[in-house]
């Protein structure tokens, strides 16, 4: 059973920034493409960052230079560094895996919030 489990989140002030961790447990296919997205208040879940196992990445627009997405393929964990947060930011951020389409995957963790105060 793939469990995915997040940690990170927290409250900064606008311009700050947050790294988010994400550790995976239990298989996945190798050609799974790993990722975050979220769901601010009232919003459609978001996709924010993917990455393949290889190590390409992708960004929406609304986060590029400023986040960023690794893995460290040894400890089954991945991060997302985001910088330069703004209050747009502000949302439940999840990690998933098995990326389908948009922001639907096959696996997702509980999520952990990111709030951002101007």
């Amino acid at each position: 059973q793939v469990q995915l489990v997040e940690s990170g989140g927290g409250s900064v002030k606008g311009g700050g920034s947050l790294k988010l961790s994400c550790a995976r447990s239990g298989y996945i296919d190798s050609y799974c493409t790993l990722g975050w997205y979220r769901q601010g208040p009232g919003k459609e879940p978001e996709l924010v960052s993917l990455i393949t196992r290889t190590g390409s990445t992708t960004y929406a627009d609304s986060v590029k230079g400023r986040f960023t997405i690794s893995q460290d393929n040894a400890r089954n964990t991945i991060y997302l560094e985001m910088n330069s947060l703004k209050t747009e930011d502000t949302a439940m951020y999840y990690c998933a895996a098995c990326w389908i389409v948009s922001a639907l995957f096959r696996y997702r963790g509980q999520g952990t919030q990111v709030t951002v105060n101007s």
